[in-house]
């Protein structure tokens, strides 16, 4: 998986390619846990993800309970195979997808 990160005052934007699962989420996680200090809008493009496991689902609600207390978070881009995850999981109900 690739991450490609990119801060604009408190917006943080982060590409992610690849597969986010059980091997790559904990890239994410450490990515996350350094860089969401004072951000108020997270937003995620998905357009080059492949794949998600239930360890990359663990981390995107990690990161949407983390902005739901400091601001928002938003993902863009989710391929039909993402979306079909998030359904089946309900996580279209928690994660704002646009």
């Amino acid at each position: 998986m690739d991450i490609n990160k990119n801060a604009q005052g408190s917006v943080l934007n982060i590409a992610l390619s690849g597969r986010l699962d059980t091997m790559t989420s904990p890239e994410l996680e450490a990515e996350l846990k350094q860089s969401l200090g004072g951000v108020t809008e997270l937003v995620f493009d998905f357009s080059g993800l492949e794949y998600l496991s239930s360890a990359g689902l663990r981390i995107l609600l990690s990161a949407q309970k983390q902005m739901n207390k400091q601001g928002k978070m938003v993902i863009h881009n989710v391929n039909e195979i993402i979306m079909e995850v998030f359904e089946v999981t309900g996580f279209v109900d928690i994660l704002t997808i646009e």
